[in-house]
């Protein structure tokens, strides 16, 4: 495909992209300014370890069809496409729409779409060295449309990408949806009881009856990152990760591999939160960590105890948040329950296109009107929060 004097080209294995091309354009902060990418889930080590460990691939319902943008024979962009068999993994739920239009007759699968494979996380999806913005995601846009238009799949999904993107989409004629997630913002606190400061006394006090509870149960709680995350510890990420998923998705969407290759590759991005019984994980937390951001990826357990999955999953995030300086903490999709612990609702934003004009113009109605109730619950969610209310007085 080529428009524009830019080349875009589609890539079966990320093996045919070097990269350094990939994170020029994932990652340009890391060889600007060093320390770690603003988005884990892009770089060309976390996206090869999904498909080198066969987590996506011949069989998954996620084929890698990578597309990559060079002008004058360079890499100017590049995007995490796959052609999806079927609509899991994904959080933004289009289980509706296909139904819809294969009961009008047509095709809904496959189709192609823009992700982090089984990661609700948002980030840049059309990946763009500096300089090339404009350009860059005009030719990304323009070579996904024309490979779904070519190849007479029903459609193209760009999801959990940023509003930023969200805006170019809409120049570029993509439809826009909104959904929400709940996050714990940063508001530059100096440890946990400056955040506890902050909410009303009686989520405060909630709080610490939690933590506490979770801190009796009998064993040890610990944070381990890089070279302290030892082979044993991902036996038993993978046992808490099995055990979830079967009860959540039915079937677990990473590979065993998968985690023998986070434990080469990235260890260093990770953060293990594990409660431990004579030196035996009983239960624990998988979170990625990103230049401004931690994200809660897993969670799981052998042994049940009170208020255990709140403070390995959200309060001690909190921790390493404010102890890195981190903006915020991103716990994974859904969970109004995340309400009451400091997480608030906000905006995500994912991009649609559909190669049948009545179904889009159809989708589009849906759109605006599921626009307009979820900004109504993200107002009334807030207004629920856990923090004190302005010009009220309250004992700590």
């Amino acid at each position: 495909m080529d428009g524009n004097s830019v080349l875009v080209s589609v890539h079966d294995t990320l093996s045919q992209i070097a990269a350094e091309d990939w994170d020029a354009c994932a990652c340009p902060e890391v060889a600007a300014q060093g320390g770690r990418p603003e988005d884990p889930f892009t770089t060309y080590r976390f996206l090869k370890a999904l498909e080198d460990s066969r987590s996506v691939g011949t069989g998954t319902g996620w084929q890698p069809q990578y597309l990559v943008a060079e002008l004058d024979g360079q890499v100017i962009a590049c995007a995490p496409l796959y052609a999806k068999g079927h609509s899991q993994g994904e959080y933004i739920f289009d289980h509706n729409w296909a139904h819809a239009y294969e009961r009008a007759g047509g095709r809904y699968f496959p189709k192609l779409q823009i992700a982090v494979p089984f990661t609700p996380v948002t980030g840049r999806r059309f990946l763009v060295r500096p300089g090339y913005e404009a350009a860059g995601q005009a030719a990304l846009v323009q070579g996904a449309i024309q490979l779904a238009d070519r190849n007479r799949l029903s459609s193209l999904h760009v999801t959990f990408c940023t509003a930023d993107e969200r805006d170019a989409g809409g120049v570029l004629g993509l439809q826009e949806r909104v959904t929400q997630q709940f996050h714990w913002l940063n508001d530059g606190y100096r440890t946990f009881d400056d955040f506890l400061a902050s909410l009303s006394s009686r989520k405060r006090k909630n709080i610490r009856k939690e933590r506490a509870q979770a801190q009796d149960y009998g064993g040890r709680i610990v944070s381990l990152s890089g070279d302290d995350i030892r082979p044993h510890h991902w036996d038993a990420i993978w046992e808490f990760y099995q055990d979830t998923g079967a009860r959540k998705w039915g079937t677990p969407y990473l590979t065993r591999a998968f985690f023998e290759i986070a434990h080469d590759r990235l260890r260093d991005d990770i953060l293990l939160v594990l409660a431990e019984r004579d030196g035996v994980p009983v239960a624990g937390a998988m979170n990625v960590i990103g230049r401004s951001a931690l994200f809660g990826r897993y969670w799981g357990c052998t042994e049940h105890h009170p208020a255990m999955h709140f403070e390995l999953c959200y309060y001690r995030a909190i921790d390493h948040a404010i102890a890195h300086g981190l903006d915020r903490v991103e716990a994974g999709a859904q969970g109004e329950h995340k309400l009451a612990r400091g997480y608030l609702p906000v905006q995500t934003h994912s991009l649609h296109w559909f190669r049948e004009p009545a179904f889009g113009e159809a989708v589009a109605r849906y759109l605006e009107a599921e626009r307009q109730a979820v900004t109504e619950d993200i107002e009334i969610l807030t207004g629920y929060g856990p923090f004190r209310k302005a010009n009220v007085e309250e004992q700590p």
